[in-house]
């Protein structure tokens, strides 16, 4: 009988495939047309991919992002050392400290050096001296690194600590994390946002549903009040910016530059028109702690010279209704059920994602988004159509634990919908982040000297 090219991946018998020796490429059996379709498909798109990456030559410039510049580096994390997969910021000299780690695929050791540099609000570089803003030293050698053990793809793992005896920081506000080869800042390997509070100015937020009749089911609105007590603040539209977000995700931003009312020494947002937020749904998520049982959202797990996970194919969820499932707003943590320490001992898998959707490729184009790729909409998240099975696929290398993703479309025109492929239901659980910005007249800088992390659902 013929194959059916559009059958379902739940039906493929890949059995066959998984004994076939494979690398970077799987070996297609052909007794499945559908089957060999699709990881034809992926393992095309991957390779793509993979060769834009090495080619990405694009120059560093402003304003700082959360950015990986290097194909080779994988599975960054940063977070407040108290709590993994935490919002990275600390108290300005309280002891504290974030973490940063990140795997090197090529394996052996590289000559890293790091170092911070203060910024403001928008995150463009504050171009201070660093006499201004570091304790002691102007950058540090990252050396403390360690080899995979146990794993089919070999990495070194590194890892960091701040602030130290080496980098620390003087004055409270933004910093930009950098890490680069051989002590050349124009070298950089990846880039991450650091927080640095001190707190002078009283902050209290809500959530409150949409006052707009027609996002009331969607929407998550957000208001605060500011007191800025003994602060010296002439003109608070000037010199108070405040930024609200969403799950950590830069790109839905949001910055108050002045209040709604001024009551005394306190500061009201509460504008109608502002931080009225897309709640989104919750995110989806697989498991892959263990690579030797199948567990949520995924259809086979094929191990031989290289892992691979075929995941179940993904609905488009923007005509259902909300259920309500736990989520990690995005984040992902590296675990492995299998061994003792998933820092070095945590194996690598090619995830094989497909989506099923109504939307046409000459339409747009749907991204695959998560903080385990800092959200990024670029070739290396893009989803390609296959026409054999009406589906968009792609290939990611991940490494092992458990991970939130969510699916972006970016229509022709490059407008990007975020609810798009994922409905928007106001009883979604979002984390949601307020940082309250001061540079008072004649200052050089700004800081941050107000934060707090509010849920949308009470707790």
């Amino acid at each position: 009988m013929e194959t059916n090219k559009a059958s379902t991946l739940n039906n493929l018998p890949l059995q066959a495939i998984a004994k076939q020796p494979r690398r970077y490429n799987l070996r297609i059996v052909h007794e499945n047309e559908a089957a060999s379709s699709f990881l034809l498909a992926i393992i095309k798109f991957g390779i793509l991919t993979i060769a834009l990456g090495f080619i990405n030559l694009r120059s560093f410039a402003q304003p700082y992002t959360d950015s990986v510049y290097r194909h080779e580096i994988k599975s960054v994390e940063f977070y407040n050392t108290a709590k993994k997969a935490s919002f990275p910021i600390i108290p300005l000299n309280s002891g504290e400290t974030v973490t940063l780690g990140f795997d090197n695929l090529k394996g052996g050791s590289v000559n890293y050096h790091y170092t911070i540099e203060h910024c403001d609000a928008d995150w463009n570089s504050s171009n201070l001296s660093t006499a201004d803003y570091l304790k002691n030293y102007n950058d540090d050698r990252l050396d403390n690194y360690s080899y995979s053990t146990a794993t089919v793809q070999k990495y070194t793992h590194y890892e960091l600590k701040l602030p130290n005896e080496n980098i620390a920081p003087k004055i409270p506000g933004n910093y930009i994390l950098k890490v680069y080869e051989d002590s050349d800042p124009t070298r950089l390997v990846l880039t991450r946002k650091l927080y640095v509070v001190n707190p002078k100015i009283g902050l209290v937020a809500e959530v409150v549903p949409s006052v707009d009749n027609a996002t009331r089911q969607t929407n998550q609105k957000i208001n605060f009040t500011l007191d800025y007590g003994s602060q010296r603040v002439q003109n608070p539209n000037r010199e108070i910016r405040v930024v609200v977000m969403q799950n950590n995700r830069p790109e839905t931003a949001v910055m108050n530059r002045q209040p709604t009312y001024i009551r005394g020494s306190q500061l009201i947002y509460s504008d109608v028109t502002i931080n009225d937020f897309p709640a989104g749904n919750e995110f989806r998520h697989f498991d892959t702690r263990t690579l030797k049982l199948n567990s949520q959202n995924i259809q086979h797990i094929y191990r031989d010279t290289a892992n691979t996970v075929l995941m179940l194919t993904d609905p488009d969820r923007s005509r259902g209704n909300y259920t309500l499932e736990y989520d990690l707003d995005g984040n992902y943590y590296i675990l492995n059920q299998d061994g003792t320490d998933p820092r070095i001992d945590a194996d690598y898998a090619h995830m094989l994602f497909s989506l099923s959707t109504p939307k046409q490729p000459n339409a747009g184009s749907p991204y695959i988004v998560g903080r385990f790729n800092d959200y990024k909409l670029d070739a290396n998240s893009r989803l390609a159509f296959d026409a054999n099975l009406n589906k968009y696929v792609t290939n990611i290398f991940l490494k092992q634990g458990v991970y939130d993703y969510a699916y972006v479309w970016v229509d022709k025109t490059g407008k990007a919908g975020i609810t798009t492929l994922e409905g928007s239901y106001f009883e979604t659980e979002n984390e949601y982040q307020v940082l309250v910005y001061y540079k008072p007249a004649g200052a050089r800088w700004e800081e941050l000297v107000g934060y707090t992390a509010l849920s949308s659902v009470k707790k």
